[in-house]
């Protein structure tokens, strides 16, 4: 099955999004009527308190869940409407994910965690291991393509789980507190590289709890009690 045609560079469009969990009485209204835009190329930071909705509001975003009600459109197409195969088409093709746990299999090396969306993908070893190694020499990482995870410090963990995001050429970076685990410099480091993502024409969607973090970003929108609360100027950076 070939995967759902999407543009080039996608665009966010969420409109009265709401999301429930549970059944009967016992519910959780994680989102309450979210409506967004983000434009192609832009680098969104989304704030909010624990328990606001952000990590559903990424889900969704990510196609790794659908709304309740509302509607969700990437690049034009109607994310709601898909089947699970073709939402996994997208997310393996189109969406990049950074996440603060790093998510690598310790039993591979970084050149091996980096391959496995191209694996998922059906593309060849020799193609594989090719892109592979040109990810992580993005991320300053070519001289640690045999290192496992435990051989490595968290900020080049974190590198390298941005390497494997990019390593599918997906236009959309969506990172999920991917500096919670992080020191100072080693925070520097990731934002730096989102820095460049960007000016390469990437969108980008941070979700984070960090004022200094979320200021990278070109517009901050904040999240509270599953609704978008307000921007705050004073925390984004001018375009």
């Amino acid at each position: 099955m070939n995967p759902p045609a999407l543009d080039a560079a996608p665009s966010l469009r969420l409109r009265d999004v709401r999301k429930t969990y549970g059944l009967g009485q016992v519910q959780v209204h994680a989102l309450r009527g979210v409506s967004l835009d983000v434009a192609t190329g832009e680098y969104l930071a989304v704030m909010g308190p624990s328990g606001s909705g952000k990590s559903t509001l990424m889900h969704i975003l990510g196609a790794l869940d659908v709304p309740s009600s509302g509607s969700y459109t990437l690049a034009g197409a109607d994310v709601g409407s898909m089947t699970e195969v073709e939402l996994a088409q997208v997310r393996n093709r189109h969406i990049g994910f950074v996440f603060q746990q790093f998510n690598l299999l310790s039993s591979l090396s970084a050149l091996r965690n980096v391959e496995l969306p191209l694996v998922y993908a059906g593309v060849g070893r020799e193609e594989r291991t090719e892109r592979a190694r040109l990810a992580l020499g993005r991320v300053g990482l070519a001289d640690r393509v045999t290192h496992k995870p435990a051989e490595l410090s968290g900020g080049q963990q974190q590198r390298v789980a941005v390497a494997r995001a990019l390593v599918t050429e997906p236009a959309l970076i969506l990172a999920d507190e991917p500096t919670g685990n992080l020191d100072t410099a080693s925070t520097r480091e990731v934002l730096t590289l989102f820095d460049q993502l960007h000016e390469a024409g990437r969108t980008i969607v941070l979700i984070t709890h960090e004022a200094d973090v979320a200021a990278a970003a070109q517009r901050v929108v904040w999240l509270r009690d599953g609704q978008l609360a307000h921007a705050d100027p004073a925390l984004a950076r001018p375009a």
